[in-house]
Protein backbone atom coordinates (compact mmCIF):
# COMPACT_ATOMS: atom_id res chain seq x y z
CA UNK A 1 0.00 0.00 0.00
CA UNK A 2 2.74 2.38 0.87
CA UNK A 3 4.59 1.44 -2.32
CA UNK A 4 1.22 2.34 -4.60
CA UNK A 5 0.65 5.53 -2.39
CA UNK A 6 4.87 6.81 -2.82
CA UNK A 7 4.53 5.51 -6.93
CA UNK A 8 1.77 8.29 -7.91
CA UNK A 9 3.68 10.77 -10.20
CA UNK A 10 6.65 9.14 -9.74
CA UNK A 11 7.18 6.19 -12.04
CA UNK A 12 9.38 7.56 -14.61
CA UNK A 13 11.97 8.59 -11.83
CA UNK A 14 15.16 6.73 -12.97
CA UNK A 15 15.64 5.89 -9.07
CA UNK A 16 11.99 4.60 -8.59
CA UNK A 17 12.14 2.72 -11.90
CA UNK A 18 15.48 1.05 -10.61
CA UNK A 19 13.81 0.36 -7.10
CA UNK A 20 11.21 -1.13 -9.09
CA UNK A 21 13.06 -3.56 -11.01
CA UNK A 22 13.62 -5.70 -7.98
CA UNK A 23 10.83 -4.64 -6.39
CA UNK A 24 9.85 -7.77 -3.96
CA UNK A 25 13.08 -8.17 -2.97
CA UNK A 26 13.69 -4.41 -1.71
CA UNK A 27 10.28 -4.22 -0.19
CA UNK A 28 10.76 -7.26 2.22
CA UNK A 29 14.12 -6.03 2.55
CA UNK A 30 12.42 -3.09 4.02
CA UNK A 31 9.93 -5.24 5.59
CA UNK A 32 12.51 -7.77 7.50
CA UNK A 33 14.69 -4.60 8.78
CA UNK A 34 12.15 -3.28 10.26
CA UNK A 35 10.72 -6.02 11.66
CA UNK A 36 14.15 -7.03 12.89
CA UNK A 37 14.69 -3.40 14.31
CA UNK A 38 17.66 -2.88 12.03
CA UNK A 39 16.65 -0.80 10.03
CA UNK A 40 18.38 2.39 9.40
CA UNK A 41 17.68 5.66 7.24
CA UNK A 42 20.31 6.61 4.38
CA UNK A 43 21.70 9.92 3.93
CA UNK A 44 20.16 12.57 1.49
CA UNK A 45 20.96 13.52 -2.38
CA UNK A 46 21.10 17.19 -2.42
CA UNK A 47 20.43 18.84 -5.40
CA UNK A 48 19.34 22.50 -6.84
CA UNK A 49 16.62 23.44 -8.37
CA UNK A 50 14.96 26.57 -10.18
CA UNK A 51 11.84 26.28 -10.43
CA UNK A 52 10.49 29.37 -10.57
CA UNK A 53 12.91 30.32 -7.82
CA UNK A 54 16.19 28.53 -6.47
CA UNK A 55 16.03 26.52 -3.68
CA UNK A 56 18.24 23.67 -2.33
CA UNK A 57 16.70 20.22 -2.58
CA UNK A 58 17.20 16.85 -0.12
CA UNK A 59 16.16 13.78 -1.57
CA UNK A 60 15.99 10.70 0.62
CA UNK A 61 16.31 7.63 -1.02
CA UNK A 62 13.13 5.60 -2.63
CA UNK A 63 13.54 3.03 0.10
CA UNK A 64 13.55 5.52 2.70
CA UNK A 65 10.96 7.46 1.06
CA UNK A 66 8.07 4.43 0.90
CA UNK A 67 9.00 3.78 4.84
CA UNK A 68 7.84 7.24 5.47
CA UNK A 69 4.98 6.99 3.56
CA UNK A 70 4.15 3.76 5.96
CA UNK A 71 5.07 5.48 8.83
CA UNK A 72 2.46 8.39 7.59
CA UNK A 73 -0.20 6.14 7.03
CA UNK A 74 0.05 4.83 10.74
CA UNK A 75 0.60 8.38 12.52
CA UNK A 76 -1.63 10.30 10.52
CA UNK A 77 -5.05 8.91 12.02
CA UNK A 78 -3.79 9.79 15.76
CA UNK A 79 -2.44 13.42 14.95
CA UNK A 80 -4.95 14.80 12.66
CA UNK A 81 -7.24 14.30 15.80
CA UNK A 82 -4.95 16.49 17.88
CA UNK A 83 -4.91 19.48 15.19
CA UNK A 84 -6.79 22.35 15.80
CA UNK A 85 -9.83 22.45 13.05
CA UNK A 86 -8.40 25.57 11.23
CA UNK A 87 -5.11 23.33 10.59
CA UNK A 88 -4.62 22.96 6.57
CA UNK A 89 -1.38 21.80 5.92
CA UNK A 90 -0.88 18.55 4.33
CA UNK A 91 -4.00 17.03 5.73
CA UNK A 92 -6.84 15.34 3.93
CA UNK A 93 -9.68 17.55 2.90
CA UNK A 94 -7.92 20.53 3.79
CA UNK A 95 -5.12 22.19 1.50
CA UNK A 96 -4.07 25.71 0.84
CA UNK A 97 -7.44 26.70 -1.61
CA UNK A 98 -9.71 25.31 1.83
CA UNK A 99 -7.57 26.97 4.27
CA UNK A 100 -8.11 30.34 1.86
CA UNK A 101 -11.30 29.98 1.71
CA UNK A 102 -11.50 29.72 5.84
CA UNK A 103 -9.34 33.15 6.13
CA UNK A 104 -11.62 34.91 4.14
CA UNK A 105 -15.24 33.98 6.15
CA UNK A 106 -12.50 35.41 8.97
CA UNK A 107 -12.03 38.69 7.37
CA UNK A 108 -15.46 39.21 6.09
CA UNK A 109 -16.32 38.89 10.03
CA UNK A 110 -13.25 40.96 11.71
CA UNK A 111 -14.56 43.76 8.64
CA UNK A 112 -18.43 43.36 9.85
CA UNK A 113 -19.25 41.69 6.22
CA UNK A 114 -16.92 44.45 4.53
CA UNK A 115 -17.89 47.22 6.17
CA UNK A 116 -14.35 48.43 8.01
CA UNK A 117 -10.96 47.63 7.54
CA UNK A 118 -9.26 45.17 9.60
Amino acid sequence: MSWREFLKGKNKKRDVIYFSLKLMDNLIFIHDSLSNKTYNHSGYYAFKINDPKPRNIHKALVSDRVVHHAVYRILYPFFDKKFIYDSYSCRLNKGVFKGLDRFDQFVFRVSKNNSRNC
